[in-house]
């Protein structure tokens, strides 16, 4: 498929963005007018420095900032920068995630908040077309700029590090000279980290859209309750997120052909709307941060063209972000203990009325009892990455620098997390659409749940002798991968369509 051309304007990225220029599904596109704002910001910054000592342009950095460059020296300033700041360490950051810090330091440099050259935004864009990627080591930052891996694109510019062929063709961006007005611009910035952020964020919003979806279909399993998601409830505590899933889950589930088995379902039925709607309002808490940081001039020092002036600053530090990615990952720990205590209901005879484990009647046989350890297994591991990373502290440069977010920590957590979670999710929804195939139940396909079930059905294995479960796991994660917002439409006239044998008796009673 030709990827489509996305304009970059300095103001309008958004987190799927960001994924789509990252995934090669869209191409950039300079804006013209940005560009533009770039020559102009060159000529401002030329005479500033005339008149306003500049850090970073007329002094050294960090610790060396009471340093004067004089003029012999300034020539070679820039490259030495480069040069000293490159030394990140650890694995090489993933393709994709380093396409999607090429694609916010392209952005971010269109807001024309430094004298950087014009041409640099035209080689992030060459570069971001042809698929070719800088070298760019995991481990250099503390969450005040991405220095290490920004550094490490300089080089790459500059025809002094290689590139690495990513996704795309084309040749790699020709050599650019690269001065002091180039070098420190450069890596005045978050961008990977603001990347990888952005792309987690992005893949979560879909994934946690498909949380009712497979918590629903558990739901009726075991015939639970609806009052939990009652319209009532939640006009009278309205918190955004549990409202909206409260809502979604009275769409998916009206109307309910059965009566309550229980007056009150366990907490991973009835406190679904205030759990999961607190992962949803830690998502749009990060989504409104993001979309600051991609659209934003966060250059130390900033030049601003009305006045024309340098401003001395600390805007590159991603406290904010930092603990918006903290919160959220502790809300994707909730969402998950949930699902993985709905596997738990979900292999018991006493909720489901169905064997131990959901297995075949042949004594001893386990069916799927290992999806819960795994679960649970996994979720030791998100709630490892769950440890907020602003609880850290570093002094650095000489004690001038005595404070760090640790960002760039929490995004990769955040990434790891996306996956972990699936997982979780997937065995959920093994056991729920096994347990429904035992029940003979089977969803309206006219509606969301019954194509929901319908698609799972189609990737899961319907046999229940023991086997080898990781492939089903596998399979229903990569659904969840796939799924997006293509399967969350409008729920259809009923929710029980036509049955297999004995659902009738499923959904009427049997079940204790």
């Amino acid at each position: 498929m030709t990827p489509r051309t996305l304009t970059l304007d300095g103001a309008s990225l958004t987190p799927a963005d960001v994924t789509a220029l990252a995934r090669h599904s869209a191409v950039p596109d300079v804006d013209p007018a940005a560009r533009e704002r770039m020559v102009q910001a060159r000529k401002v910054a030329e005479e500033v420095v005339t008149r306003q000592r500049v850090y970073g342009l007329t002094t050294g950095v960090g610790a060396n900032r009471t340093t004067t460059i004089t003029d012999e020296a300034a020539a070679g300033h820039g490259i030495r920068l480069l040069r000293s700041h490159s030394g990140g360490i650890g694995p090489l950051v993933p393709v994709e995630q380093t396409r999607a810090m090429l694609a916010v330091r392209l952005n971010q440099l269109l807001r024309a908040g430094s004298a950087i050259s014009a041409e640099v935004a035209d080689r992030l864009a060459d570069a971001l077309r042809s698929g070719h990627v800088p070298v760019v080591h995991e481990y250099g930052s503390v969450g005040t700029g991405d220095l290490s891996a920004l550094a490490e694109l300089g080089l790459a510019l500059a025809g002094e590090q290689p590139w690495r062929s990513g996704t795309g063709e084309g040749p790699a961006p020709a050599p650019l000279r690269l001065d002091r007005w180039d070098a420190l611009p450069l890596m005045s910035s978050s961008a990977l980290t603001i990347g990888q952020a952005a792309l987690a964020q992005h893949e979560l919003s879909l994934l946690m859209d498909t949380v009712p979806l497979i918590a629903a279909l558990s739901l009726t399993v075991v015939r639970g309750s609806t009052e939990p998601y009652g319209a009532v409830v939640h006009a009278l505590r309205p918190y955004a997120g549990a409202t909206r899933v409260a809502a979604r889950m009275r769409e998916l589930l009206d109307p309910v052909p059965w009566e309550p088995a229980l007056i009150q379902d366990p907490f991973g039925f009835r406190c679904l709307p205030q759990v999961h709607g607190a992962a949803l309002d830690a998502s749009d808490a990060l989504e409104q941060v993001l979309a600051i940081e991609l659209n934003c001039s966060a250059e130390n020092p900033l030049l601003s063209l009305e006045p024309a002036e340098y401003h001395h600053h600390g805007g590159f530090h991603q406290a904010s972000l930092a603990l918006s990615m903290d919160q959220l990952r502790l809300a994707l720990l909730g969402t998950a203990q949930l699902s993985s205590a709905r596997v738990g209901v979900l292999v018991s005879p006493v909720f489901t009325g169905l064997p131990p484990f959901l297995a075949q009647d042949e004594e001893g046989s386990s069916g799927i009892m290992i999806t819960e350890y795994a679960a649970q297994s996994a979720l030791a591991e998100l709630r490892h990455l769950a440890q907020p990373v602003t609880l850290g502290h570093a002094v650095l440069s000489r004690g001038v620098e005595e404070h760090a977010s640790f960002a760039a920590t929490g995004a990769r957590q955040l990434l790891a997390s996306v996956g972990i979670l699936r997982l979780i999710l997937g065995c959920e929804l093994v056991a729920a659409i096994r347990a429904l195939r035992m029940h003979g139940i089977i969803l309206d396909p006219a509606g969301p749940l019954g194509r929901f079930q319908q698609e799972a059905g189609a990737v899961l294995d319907p046999g229940n002798a023991d086997r080898d479960l990781t492939p089903d796991v596998e399979a229903a994660a990569a659904l969840l991968g796939a799924a997006g917002a293509g399967l969350l439409g409008a729920a259809g006239p009923g929710l029980l369509g036509t049955a297999g044998p004995g659902a009738a008796g499923a959904a009427a009673g049997g079940v204790a």
